[in-house]
């Protein structure tokens, strides 16, 4: 190894100990530059986490199932002098959808959206006779806890009764252009524009997830697409959070306006797979972040990294 080298931790979780294909090319591009990059469950009470110089976020895709707990760890990061990319204060601003409230402050477009406790929903949707809308946790992903039907139907309330109680939820409008048009996701490292794609969820479902069947295809985004989703990151970084080494603005086109869905900041699916020069971009950005200088080519494959345990 290159005295240069830099460890770098690439946070998964339980159900994930081996990364996907769409990882494979990031973790080469990292070798190359002189990382080494070791696959860890962040909730692994084993882990040594400083053993590493940064701990890049990848898929823990069940820190709202344990959010305590994850809140608990970047705590200990910090404590230890352990940066995370992105950072930890970000991460947690990130992993509560009040954002989006705030976001529309900055004057930035947004699904309509209404956040009420699970004791205050039905009368929140009493309000909403008849009206279709989509009922997701504040804290959530990969549309877990998530419901979408018509206010007064039946089965539908009866669902809502039955959503967990310590929660806080989103309410907003059913968006019928995810199903017709699709939900797009543009891809930005450090700031850059990389890539987009768009979701479509499979014929019947509303969800574009790969998990319930939905499908992305690479796109190209118009400028208008563009600039919407540039707003979103500067009203971010007028917040308070202006550094990120990779975000998704998820959103939708309606009546030819572009409206954020989510920023995904934490964990989200980067669509590097299709994209294989993206790859190369964030590993470039993250070895910068990190101080690495070696680009020569280093010996071992990624194959072995995936799964790799410390």
């Amino acid at each position: 190894m290159s005295v240069s080298a830099r460890r770098l931790a690439i946070a998964t979780a339980a159900a994930y100990p081996v990364l996907g294909e769409d990882d494979a090319a990031l973790l080469t591009a990292l070798e190359r530059r002189g990382i080494q990059p070791t696959v860890c469950v962040w909730n692994d009470p084993g882990v040594d986490w400083t053993r590493f110089d940064a701990v890049l976020m990848r898929t823990i895709w069940d820190y709202f199932k344990h959010y305590e707990a994850f809140l608990g760890w970047l705590d200990r990061l910090d404590l230890q002098g352990v940066a995370s990319i992105n950072d930890s204060r970000l991460l947690r601003w990130n992993s509560d959808k009040h954002y989006l409230l705030e976001l529309a402050r900055h004057g930035v477009g947004i699904i309509p959206t209404r956040v009420a406790g699970a004791h205050d929903l039905p009368a929140m949707l009493a309000a909403m006779p008849a009206q279709h809308v989509v009922i997701k946790p504040a804290v959530s992903g990969g549309a877990w806890h998530t419901l979408q039907g018509t206010v007064g139907d039946a089965v539908f309330d009866q669902a809502v009764m039955r959503l967990p109680a310590a929660r806080d939820y989103l309410v907003q409008p059913f968006v019928p252009q995810i199903v017709g048009d699709g939900e797009w996701s543009l891809l930005y490292f450090a700031g850059e524009f990389s890539h987009a794609v768009i979701k479509r969820p499979a014929t019947g479902d509303y969800r574009v997830q790969g998990e319930f069947g939905g499908s992305a295809d690479p796109v190209l985004p118009s400028a208008a697409t563009l600039a919407a989703a540039e707003h979103a990151l500067a009203a971010v970084a007028a917040i308070g959070h202006g550094d990120h080494a990779y975000v998704r603005v998820d959103g939708v086109i309606c009546d030819g306006r572009f409206l954020i869905m989510e920023l995904e900041m934490i964990e989200p699916f980067l669509h590097l797979g299709a994209h294989p020069a993206a790859a190369e971009r964030l590993a470039r950005h993250l070895a910068q972040r990190l101080g690495s200088r070696d680009e020569s080519p280093r010996r071992g494959g990624a194959a072995a990294i995936l799964a790799a345990t410390p």
